[in-house]
């Protein structure tokens, strides 16, 4: 039976997930309900700024999301959230937009809050791109979004590019495809999956119960 004082703190508690139509919006406010919060889609500047957490999913093209990004003026709310502290997680293309540069179908700048760059997988013949389906996890820096999920645990990724942070103390997981990539960053009050927790049953749902409790 889960304590009335943690109920009533999962009740009030709000995240907001951004929205700039290109994400699994649904998908992942639906996994935060099971969970027992409040989860709403916005894309009002106010909503995020009043909002407990904030979430930037994202499915699509670099360049697309950050003119969507650009042209409903999100920008500077998500960038001023992230610096006044507010936990923040970005999934898998929202992972990817927190980087200063991206090397997808030419060069594209970010929102530039974690330093590094995205580049594409560069694969032997028998890998495919999108690297495609579940694979596990190797633990780096230890992060409370990863409490009580096992080293190993398997996760669902869909992706062709991944991001190589400019500080390797940042990378919270790595994966093997086949070499490791950066699967996972923790960068203060900042965190980012390329994989999809939503999509991740049972430990997904584990990694965004432990977001929503920081």
């Amino acid at each position: 039976m889960v304590p009335r004082t943690s109920h009533h703190r999962k009740i009030r508690l709000l995240i907001s997930i951004i929205n700039y139509e290109m994400g699994n919006l649904r998908s992942v406010q639906k996994a935060l309900e099971v969970l027992g919060y409040q989860a709403q889609v916005t894309d009002d500047a106010a909503e995020i700024a009043a909002a407990d957490k904030l979430i930037l999913p994202g499915v699509g093209a670099y360049s697309d999301a950050m003119s969507a990004l650009r042209e409903r003026k999100l920008v500077e709310p998500i960038c001023h959230a992230v610096a006044s502290g507010k936990p923040t997680l970005g999934i898998c293309l929202g992972m990817q937009l927190l980087f200063e540069t991206s090397y997808e179908d030419g060069e594209h700048q970010g929102l530039g809050i974690v330093p590094g760059k995205v580049v594409k997988f560069e694969m032997p013949r028998e890998h495919k791109v999108p690297h495609m389906g579940w694979n596990q996890l190797t633990f780096g820096k230890p992060s409370p979004l990863y409490a009580n999920v096992d080293e190993g645990a398997y996760v669902y990724f869909v992706h062709s590019y991944y991001v190589v942070p400019s500080d390797d103390s940042i990378i919270a997981t790595t994966t093997d495809y086949p070499e490791p990539f950066c699967s996972s960053i923790q960068q203060g009050n900042l965190y980012a999956t390329q994989f999809h927790p939503e999509k991740s049953q049972k430990v997904g749902l584990k990694l965004l119960e432990n977001f929503a409790a920081l």
